[in-house]
Parts: C-alpha cells; structure tokens; sequence
C-alpha cells in the first residue's frame, strides 16, 4: 500500500505559514489525538523555529485516555505544553485558551513596552487536513465562522478570526508534507481522515485496521458485528465475514468488499469501535 497525497495548494500553504509567522505571538499545534506522532508534520519543527507553540490534542474523546495522558507528559517533558480537546463538544477548549494567552504574555509585553496600546494575543492555528482547525475555531468563536467538512482540503485560505475574548486566531489550510516515507504513517492518516478519500483504496486500509484492532483488541469486531461463529485468519477473513453478517453482498453471492472497508473506517472514525490510539506510547 503506497498512499501520497500533497495537492498544489499545500505547497502555497507552507509558504503561507513562514510569511505569517511574524505576525503572531503564538502557534497551536493541532494534531489527531489518535495519531499523536502520525499527524506531526516532520517540517512544521523547522518552519515554526522558535516560535512559541502549544500542542493540542484533537478528538481526543476518540483516543485511548490512559494514552492521552501520557502523549502530554511527552510533550511537556519536551518543553511543549500540551493539552487534550474535543472541538466538537468543547472540552479542554477552556484551558487551550489559558495557555495560549500565557505563551502569548512575553511577546504582548514587549509590544506595550515600546509605548503601544494592549492588544489581543495573535495565533496561528496549524496542522494536517481534517484534524479539526475549523472546528476548533468555530467552538473558541461560538459561531460557524469558518467552513467545516467532515473531510481533507475544505479550508483554502488564510482566515482571521478576531474572537470575544482575549485570542485573535488565524486559520490556515491542512498541510501535509511532499512524501510518506513511512506507509504505516499514511495507514493512520487515511484512517483517521486526513488524506482525501479518493487517494486510496478503502479495502487495503480497512484490511489493515482490522488487523491492528485484532492484534490491540481480539474480539472486539465479533463482538460489534455480532458475527455468529468465531472467525480466525487474516484481516480478509474477518471483513467477509463482517460483510455477511451485514447483508453487503453483490450479484452472484459475493461479499461487496469496498462496502464493509467503508463502514468500518466510517465506524472507527466516529468512535463506534471504542477509543484507539494507533501511535501508542508505553
């Protein structure tokens, strides 16, 4: 399985975010909380330099909690403060906010110290597509201020969102890096919905997904698809029997496949085959 995806415009986003580095104080880090190490852009250590970051962890409602924990203990050991959030429902949002303002503290001084006037702390929000930068914004603004989509590259421009509080944030489009040299990496990011769907083929990620749910949870899959008999073999086996015992067949009898790999990244997605993390720590 050989996945790369880097569209045009996520060139022009690198770009974007180097020449608008000099206008904030702070960056907010997003990534995928299932996918901690996965979702880390390798280039965005060597774009951002020294600029003063904050690591979020997105979705984490999604992700194992014992190892939400340890991903921000990872990095706080680093000297990255870091904190778990759910955009969608707004925890952990509160203290996002608390850390970003504190972070911002030493650059606002510095602007007060030559005479001007207090101004709201400037953030870049960066990260790859689909991990929740919109939605993020929207839920820090308490208004659908930018476009959301359950889906990569919705967002195509920079956006400043001046917020109520004490937070002005600039969104900025997904970006990924030119090549994957790893191809678990672009497992766990097709899986989680950061690479566009047409990219690649959904039987090959859902085959390996039910392989790592089989190795990390044996019989969980049985248990949610209520399979009658107990299914041993490869990733292969088990989406057939999954497939059947759903009713997704094509003419002739056969499993439609592409259906089951479907509704089962669909159902991993969205929390229905419990709380993974895939870059697990420990």
């Amino acid at each position: 399985m050989d996945i790369q995806w880097y569209p045009g415009h996520m060139a022009k986003t690198r770009k974007l975010v180097r020449q608008n580095l000099k206008l904030v104080d702070v960056v907010i880090e997003l990534l995928d909380a299932r996918i901690p190490d996965s979702s880390k852009n390798p280039d965005i250590d060597r774009i951002l330099e020294d600029k003063p970051r904050l690591v979020a962890l997105n979705k984490a409602d999604l992700a194992d909690p014992d190892q939400n924990k340890r991903w921000i203990d990872f990095f706080r050991r680093r000297n990255l403060p870091a904190v778990a959030v759910d955009a969608l429902r707004g925890t952990g949002v509160a203290r996002l906010v608390a850390g970003a303002e504190k972070l911002a503290e030493p650059e606002i001084a510095k602007y007060v110290a030559k005479g001007r006037r207090p101004r709201m702390a400037r953030c870049m929000v960066v990260g790859v597509p689909n991990v929740g930068k919109s939605m993020l914004i929207n839920r820090l603004a308490g208004k659908n201020t930018v476009r959301t989509a359950n889906r990569p590259g919705v967002t195509r421009g920079e956006q400043w969102i001046k917020l109520s509080g004490k937070l002005e944030l600039l969104d900025t489009p997904g970006i990924l890096w030119p090549k994957f040299a790893d191809p678990q990496v672009a497992f766990k990011l097709a899986v989680t919905g950061a690479i566009k769907e047409t990219i690649y083929q959904p039987e090959e990620v859902a085959a390996q997904l039910v392989g790592w749910l089989e190795e990390h949870d044996p019989g969980l899959l049985a248990a949610k698809y209520k399979l009658t008999a107990a299914v041993t073999g490869d990733s292969g086996a088990l989406m057939q029997s999954v497939g059947a015992a759903r009713g997704f067949y094509l003419s002739g009898g056969r499993v439609d496949v592409k259906k089951t790999a479907v509704l089962i990244i669909k159902d991993f997605r969205e929390g229905g085959l419990g709380k993974h993390t895939l870059d697990p720590l420990g």
